[in-house]
């Protein structure tokens, strides 16, 4: 009888320990799971650096839109001058600048739409706000040349080509680098920012050089 009692208080107290354990067990698990859950959570609310690289340049305003939509058609005259050159203009410096005119703001019109276009917006129709239509240059482009400026322009050649195509794109030049200046002050579009230095970089440039043919002539 002492035997069997015995016995019986020695399974039941490895059976209490077992139990015990597996209690243990299970409390340090759920930690373990909750530790997990936090570090998960914590990877969820952090952005990835694609994400925020994203954020950072995918954002726009109205000052970028506006940049867009006036810098097209002021790039689009200026190419329009620029093209007069080869038949008109007697200077290989007039022509040579006339065609990197061509060459660098080609490229950007193409930039200029796509970013429209990707944020809902109407791109310029072809003749929007320069000498084709009459009509007065869109507000926030400034340096435009007026129907009557252009006329001029295409009627003279040699010499009084070279003159009158400096003088205009100086100031033509001059209105870009204001609007480019706007966009860096009050965009908030990266790449519209970026680019709107590289035209105040260049076309400030050009202004210097165009400035030093003129005090030739």
């Amino acid at each position: 009888m002492t035997a069997h009692r015995s016995l019986a208080r020695r399974t039941a107290a490895v059976a209490a320990t077992a139990a015990a354990a597996l209690v243990l067990v299970a409390c340090g698990g759920g930690d373990g799971d909750r530790a997990g859950h936090g570090e998960h959570d914590r990877a969820a609310r952090t952005p990835s650096p694609t994400a925020t690289a994203s954020a950072r340049q995918g954002g726009h305003n109205a000052a970028d839109v506006s940049f867009a939509k006036g810098m097209i058609p002021h790039h689009r005259q200026a190419i329009e001058m620029a093209g007069l050159a080869p038949d008109r203009a007697q200077s290989p410096e007039v022509k040579k600048l006339a065609a990197e005119i061509e060459k660098a703001q080609g490229p950007e019109i193409k930039t200029l739409s796509g970013w429209l276009t990707g944020w809902g917006e109407d791109v310029p129709e072809e003749g929007a706000g320069t000498a084709h239509t009459g009509h007065s240059p869109m507000p926030g482009m400034s340096g435009m040349m007026t129907p009557q400026q252009m006329a001029e322009l295409r009627k003279s050649s040699g010499r009084a080509f070279d003159t009158a195509f400096l003088e205009m794109m100086v100031e033509h030049h001059e209105g870009a680098v204001a609007m480019a200046r706007t966009v860096q002050a009050q965009g908030a579009y990266r790449p519209a920012k970026d680019m709107a230095g590289e035209i105040v970089r260049t076309q400030s440039a050009e202004i210097a050089r165009m400035r030093k043919l003129l005090g030739g002539n």
